[in-house]
Parts: structure tokens; C-alpha cells; sequence
């Protein structure tokens, strides 16, 4: 049987569910197509919104010879193979899935015939391009992105999908509802679950919401650590921890759990604690390092529980920032050639000298504190911390802070 999928892939863009701002009456590609005329191109976005779907319907709409290219499994040799084949007198389409992986070589080989203009390169991709894609390849080809679908254009899909089958499918509302629900904007997500449904039903069959239930079990969770919706769905747990709040953190948590891959969320979780919470709640440092151990060492679905509890003590915990200013500040600093010289008595010669010659020690001075220079000349009054108030903790490092400056300008 043929896959379901192939049965409904559109032969024209006319066919095409969604992504009207492309296909449309006023899309950019549909004004291409009626021009006859098509640069090479890269479409990004999320599984299963039709990247390839277009690329494809584009192809028959202004019927031109087209070919696949998989930049993960095909090599030089079988791009040189496409490209001796070309003719000539006609503009040739080469849709590169995958793109964001094509080996330098092949980008190499590729280029000259895209530049003059044999080939027409439609690019598929689920990363940004402009962070994946190599500059040269990204440079000559225009860049449009997909929106996901909404739960209208799954539901004619839906209905298409169910026309398609023989015996045609019968899917009454709740369940088609529940499925569209599950597909989570994945049409490829939606087909297969249809056709789970259809290869698993009893004769003449209605499905209902208890039977689709039975059958789809898990959503189309549509997040890969490669994917640009993995980082973006980082930075939203990120931002919500920052902002203190507690529901949106435990959202993204589940959806970076739902991965099953815990690395980048561990880091992600270190990074938040020194960079947004720090001298507010230091103690969270050797709390989130416990709650990471224990995730790696126990894994899932058990991991949820330690990640869970320090990242609802993270978004609640008071907040500061006045650690990374001050870092960022200094080496701003170094990076602008703003230094100097260091001082001669805190040179290493002086952990030798017993008489500590020019250097003052200062647990000989009461308070362990002694008016001394530690900047170099050139930038001996910068300053580059400013404390914050948001924490009893960081409120008594400011008084120890003032006070010390109190001290140098009195000494």
C-alpha cells in the first residue's frame, strides 16, 4: 500500500494547507510561479509545516526538471552525478534537504553552478539558516520561513487524509479534535497517526475519541536538541526562571524533558544560576549542581523530580545580575586594550621576599584590610562592580563594599 503521505502530496501549491503568506493569492512564492520566475531559495521551519511539500509542488507548478539531494547521507559523488546529467537549455531545481549539513566540499562544488545560474538550489531546513547555513550558500539564495500550521489547516488535512483511504476513514469530532490536539502543527505527525489508525481498526469502523485515545497515546512533541525549537524552547525556561515565574518555568521544563536528552538543560541551569541569581542566593549554586547529579544519575521519568524542585526554588529565589555587569564590564576592558602594567609589589617576586619588600599583607593590618593600589596605573580608578539590593546577601556585601571605599578615600 502506498504510504499515506505520498497519496496526498499536493501537485500544485494550489493544494497546499497553510502557509498562505507564501503560497497565497499575495505570497511571494505564488508571484514567483505566475512570473516564471524562481532564485534559489531556503525554506525553514518546523517538521512538518510543508517545506518540502512546497519545494516539490514549486517544481511541477513551473515544470521543471528537479532532483533530491540529502545533505546528511548523500556525497560529492552523487551531486556530480545530478549536475553531468543537466541539460543546458533548461533551469535545473536541486532541493537540498537538510541543508544546514552540507559538507564544505560539496558547498564548494555546488556554488559556481548556482551563481550562473544552472541550477536553481531550493534549500529544506528545520535550523535557522542564518545560524546554520554557510554564508556562501546563504548569501545568494532568498530566505523564507514557515509558520507552523494552525488547527484549521490540520483539520482539512485531516479530512483529505480520511478521503483519501479505501475504505474511507471515519473519525467523528471529539477524536479528530483529540488529533489535531496531538499533532501539536506536524502534519507528517497527523498523517501517521491517521494511517495508525486506519492499519489497526475493524472493518467499517468508526474512530471515536475513546479508540483514538487508545491508539495515539503521546503527542508529536516536535523538539530536537538540533532543531532551532529545542534552543528557543532553553531560552523560554531561561527567561521564565529570570522573571520569577514558576508555571511558565515548569512548562519548558516539561517540553526540554520530553527531549530526553539532559546535557544542555544542565548547563542551561548553571548558566541561569550565576548569571541571573549569583551574590543574590549563593547557596543555589551547590544546590543546582545536587539536583543536576541526581537527574543524570537517575534518569527518566524520575529525573523530573529533582530538576523540578530546583528549578520552582530558582524561579523564586531573589535575583542578580551585578556579577555578569561586572565581568562583562572588565573584559570590555581587555578586549579595548584598557589595562596596564601591574603594579610591582603585587608581581610574584614578592611571595618570595620574607620582608614582602613594597607589598603590604593584609592580614598584618586590623579588619585584614590595607590601603594599597591593585589596578594598574592606567586604570587604577575604574570601577566595575555595583552592588544590587535584592538580597539580604547582597545588601551585606554592599556594606562591606562601601565600606572598604569609605577606607581608601579616608586613608
Amino acid at each position: 500500500m502506498e504510504p499515506l503521505a505520498y497519496k496526498l502530496r499536493p501537485q500544485t501549491i494550489n493544494d497546499i494547507f497553510g502557509q498562505t503568506h507564501l503560497v497565497g493569492p499575495n505570497g511571494v512564492i505564488r508571484k514567483m510561479i505566475n512570473n516564471r520566475l524562481l532564485p534559489s531559495i531556503i525554506l525553514f521551519g518546523n517538521p512538518g509545516t510543508g517545506k518540502t511539500t512546497i519545494a516539490l509542488a514549486v517544481s511541477l507548478d513551473l515544470g521543471l526538471p528537479f532532483h533530491t539531494f540529502n545533505a546528511s547521507i548523500d556525497n560529492k559523488a552523487r551531486l556530480k552525478e545530478i549536475i553531468d546529467t543537466l541539460s543546458s537549455d533548461h533551469q535545473t531545481i536541486i532541493i537540498i534537504d537538510e541543508i544546514h549539513r552540507m559538507k564544505k566540499d560539496i558547498q564548494d562544488y555546488l556554488l559556481p553552478f548556482v551563481e550562473n545560474g544552472k541550477i536553481t538550489m531550493i534549500g529544506i531546513t528545520t535550523i535557522n539558516p542564518y545560524h546554520s547555513v554557510n554564508p556562501a550558500v546563504r548569501s545568494r539564495c532568498l530566505i523564507l520561513k514557515l509558520n507552523p500550521l494552525t488547527n484549521d489547516d490540520l483539520r482539512a488535512i485531516l479530512s483529505k487524509a480520511c478521503s483519501q483511504l479505501e475504505p474511507i476513514l471515519t473519525i467523528d469530532e471529539q477524536a479528530t479534535e483529540y488529533l489535531v490536539q496531538m499533532a501539536n502543527g506536524d502534519a507528517r505527525a497527523l498523517i501517521n497517526m491517521i494511517e495508525g489508525l486506519y492499519f489497526s481498526k475493524n472493518d467499517n469502523q468508526k474512530i471515536d475519541l475513546e479508540y483514538a485515545k487508545t491508539i495515539i497515546q503521546k503527542p508529536a512533541i516536535n523538539i530536537d536538541k538540533s532543531d532551532d525549537n529545542y534552543y528557543d524552547t532553553l531560552s523560554g525556561l531561561h527567561k521564565s526562571i529570570r522573571g520569577s515565574d514558576v508555571d511558565a518555568s515548569l512548562h519548558y521544563l516539561a517540553k526540554l524533558l520530553a527531549a530526553e536528552d539532559f546535557l544542555p538543560l544542565v548547563r542551561r541551569l548553571y548558566c541561569i544560576c550565576y548569571e541571573d541569581i549569583s551574590l543574590a542566593n549563593p547557596s543555589m549554586g551547590p544546590k543546582v549542581r545536587a539536583a543536576c547529579e541526581a537527574a543524570l544519575e537517575l534518569g527518566m521519568p524520575e529525573a523530573r523530580l529533582p530538576l523540578a524542585s530546583i528549578v520552582v526554588e530558582m524561579a523564586l529565589s531573589p535575583k542578580s545580575n551585578s556579577t555578569l555587569i561586572g565581568i562583562d564590564a572588565a573584559l570590555k576592558d581587555i578586549e579595548t586594550g584598557k589595562s596596564g602594567t601591574l603594579p610591582i609589589h603585587l608581581k610574584n617576586v614578592y611571595a618570595f621576599d620574607e620582608d614582602k619588600t613594597g607589598y603590604k599583607y593584609p592580614h598584618d593590618y586590623p579588619g585584614a584590610w590595607v590601603k594599597q593600589q591593585y589596578l594598574p596605573n592606567a586604570i587604577k580608578n575604574a570601577k566595575y562592580w555595583t552592588p544590587k539590593t535584592t538580597s539580604r546577601n547582597e545588601e551585606m556585601l554592599k556594606e562591606r563594599y562601601e565600606a572598604i571605599e569609605k577606607a581608601k578615600k579616608n586613608s
